[in-house]
């Protein structure tokens, strides 16, 4: 049997609160609310003002998930797996009434083997999910509640790859040919040794030009390692400008029984840092013109679909926009794999908190005093299993060339210090007191953070010697002194554009980096010319909930595009900038005098499906684009009360404005345009025809109404 996944998206249950028997088979969950997964309870609910700034003033607490599924016959006897891309967080998973674990990181993938758990036939399995997310001071950004990304079952033979254990490479690349190597780890769950006989074959455009094979004796109940190589003449390589992707095929053969046991996307590129020249890809030198992103998409909060991710990107591609930071956790799957298909560089990154207890602003950014809520509390137990993840998961990835440690972990005095600053302040510390400026022996000492470091890069070692290891340091004048980076193979800066060249002096061997830079043009035009400096990451590229400043804004404005998907005009201050040309739109406050309503309609990059295939599947996201016009046919910022009905195969999700001052809940379904503009989410539920009704009880604008059809 060849691999299969299933995703468990419909069926699910879902109760705000804590009913501890919850996690039995066959616990009375009518009355519980109906949801489709993935989920985001936070933005379901109000903006409250007593909930944490940093989070965007929405609700987190403690909720139950339950779902349904039914496997046939024909899977007895095979390996089956329970897979969850993220929980948001503390989620404890249950199947037919037996604890399968925990997994307390809400950003990390994690599964369970069920193979002894699960019912076949006509018996019904029932998975129970808690979720603890009390503690909404526990991040600086919006972090979501919930199952917010997929959840899947993976069936296997019981002789298959283990988990993410089929890891592509490639060197000596050039234009006529690359070295192609991928490692095998076979894991045998039955009771006797079997020989396995593996091939992995490339196909380019559904042609093969490659085949690797090889076998391989795994003991029972155990595994066993085996590398294939080989060479592909003439290679089309992976950039940002001509993403070409190759798929990979692996098949076991077994007492002459074949199965395809997976299918992934790879690229051939060359990347290198260089100390002098900075980034090369393909021998190039290029400037990376990245921007961070947190994970979340305004009124869809941390549940966002590839569709969605997929308009963000073409609008910051758009811009001249080539590399994506994942500020400051892993990010959905779906993420990655628009960035391999559309041509993005990404820095991936790990941790925004290690041991120490960050400062977590609850009534205003940067205001006194803060919260101690988050990861620390979790990193002694489960950092290397969470950064393990993360590069196993994504190692296959071209977009990923490098991999990030932390986040501003030696920001001064949160918590770190040391005595060779009797005062140090952080780029973002205008309100700090003066007393937690200054240093405070019973502070945790900087110099822990070098040991740290050490042991986090070689854990990412131990996985992939084929990236840098980088982390993006908030106060290098202090802790590239004491070991900090001593391990780091790019040195990331955030904010420090003004010791690139002393600093470049100080470690001639190594390249530099902007892991986080204002977007202000002359942090741009500080590195043009510095060959050594591989590029910058603006924050942000997109706005995002949380880190707000105070009621009533709920979220960070530093984007180039709103919440919404819409650009700013920073975007065309930046789109010159970087590409040389740009073309703003006309836009008046001239009286409203009609709605225009387009669908966004752009095949998916990743399957290559048109859109009328690609939305003809349940749970497809539709983006709806409404703008104001007035009477010449210029969207106007004469804002209008939009509301909005649908009918037949659909539902409504939410509406987005992009206005991070508007407390409307998120969930409405009638909200007032924000710059003539908002998006409107409708989910597919059937195969049937939806009908959407948009329009404003303006009586000067005329009435809108579509139609969505197969």
């Amino acid at each position: 049997m060849n691999r299969t996944e299933i995703l468990l998206t419909d069926g699910w249950r879902f109760l705000s609160g804590d009913v501890e028997p919850a996690w039995q088979k066959n616990y009375d969950d009518s009355s519980w609310e109906s949801v489709t997964l993935p989920h985001d309870w936070s933005v379901t609910r109000p903006f409250r003002k007593e909930n944490s700034s940093g989070t965007g003033y929405l609700d987190g607490g403690i909720a139950w998930y339950r779902g349904y599924f039914s496997l046939p016959e024909k899977y007895r006897g095979k390996s089956v797996r329970l897979v969850f891309d993220g929980v948001y967080k503390n989620a404890k998973v249950f199947l037919n009434s037996y604890y399968l674990g925990r997994r307390p990181y809400g950003y990390a993938e994690f599964s369970f083997d069920i193979t002894d758990f699960v019912r076949f036939g006509k018996m019904d399995n029932e998975i129970s999910v808690r979720v603890s997310h009390p503690d909404i001071a526990d991040s600086r950004w919006f972090t979501g509640s919930g199952i917010y990304r997929k959840v899947r079952l993976v069936i296997e033979e019981n002789v298959h790859p283990q988990e993410h254990g089929i890891v592509f490479s490639a060197d000596n690349i050039s234009a006529a040919q690359a070295e192609i190597s991928v490692q095998h780890t076979v894991e045998n769950t039955t009771a006797c040794d079997k020989q396995v006989e593996i091939l992995t074959r490339f196909l380019d455009k559904k042609k093969p030009v490659l085949e690797l094979s090889g076998k391989v004796c795994v003991p029972a109940h155990g595994t066993a390692d085996t590398c294939l190589n080989g060479v592909l003449k003439q290679p089309a390589l992976w950039s940002v400008d001509d993403p070409h992707l190759y798929e990979m095929q692996t098949i076991y053969t077994i007492d002459e029984e074949s199965y395809v046991v997976d299918q992934t996307m790879v690229g051939i590129r060359k990347i290198y840092f260089d100390a002098n020249r900075g980034f090369l890809l393909n021998d190039v030198p290029m400037k990376m013109k990245g921007v961070c992103i947190h994970h979340d998409a305004g009124s869809l909060g941390a549940a966002v679909p590839r569709e969605v991710w997929q308009r963000r990107l073409e609008t910051l591609k758009e811009m001249g926009c080539n590399a994506i930071r994942t500020a400051h956790n892993p990010h959905a799957p779906e993420l990655y794999d628009l960035c391999d298909a559309m041509g993005f560089l990404v820095m991936d990154e790990a941790f925004d908190e290690w041991e120490g207890c960050k400062n977590k602003w609850s009534t205003g950014h940067n205001v006194y005093p803060p919260r101690h809520q988050g990861y620390y509390e979790d990193f002694p137990e489960w950092h290397e299993k969470d950064l393990r993840m993360m590069v196993q998961r994504d190692r296959n990835h071209p977009s990923v060339i490098m991999w990030s440690i932390g986040n501003e972990i030696d920001y001064p005095n949160d918590p770190y210090c040391h005595p060779l600053f009797t005062e140090m302040t952080g780029n973002n510390d205008a309100n700090k007191p003066a007393a937690e400026r200054q240093y405070n022996p019973d502070k945790p000492n900087m110099e822990r953070l070098a040991v740290l470091a050490k042991e986090l890069v070689g854990i990412v070692k131990d996985e992939d010697m084929t990236r840098p290891v980088t982390v993006a340091s908030a106060f290098p004048e202090l802790s590239t002194y004491i070991g900090f980076i001593d391990k780091i193979d790019v040195i990331g800066y955030n904010y420090k554009e003004h010791f690139y060249e002393a600093d470049h002096k100080r470690f001639p061997d190594r390249a530099f980096l902007g892991t986080e830079n204002s977007s202000h043009p002359r942090f741009w035009h500080a590195i043009e010319d510095l060959d050594y400096v591989c590029g910058q990451f603006i924050w942000t590229g997109i706005d995002y909930l949380g880190e707000a400043h105070g009621w009533p804004i709920h979220g960070s404005g530093a984007g180039f595009i709103t919440t919404a998907g819409f650009k700013k005009d920073t975007y065309y201050e930046r789109q010159e900038l970087w590409t040389g040309k740009t073309r703003k739109p006309l836009v008046t406050n001239a009286p409203a005098a009609r709605l225009d309503v387009s669908v966004y309609k752009k095949a998916d990059a990743v399957t290559g499906e048109t859109f009328r295939k690609a939305s003809t599947r349940p749970g497809y996201l539709y983006q709806l684009i409404v703008e104001v016009k007035d009477a010449a046919g210029h969207r106007t910022t004469d804002e209008q009360e939009i509301f909005c009905q649908v009918l037949g195969d659909g539902a409504f999700v939410s509406m987005d404005n992009g206005d991070l001052a508007d407390l409307t809940p998120l969930s409405s379904r009638k909200k007032k345009t924000y710059n003539g503009q908002m998006v409107i989410y409708i989910r597919r539920t059937g195969k049937e025809k939806i009908q959407v009704r948009i329009g404003t009880s303006d009586r000067r604008v005329r009435i809108e109404a579509i139609d969505l059809e197969l």
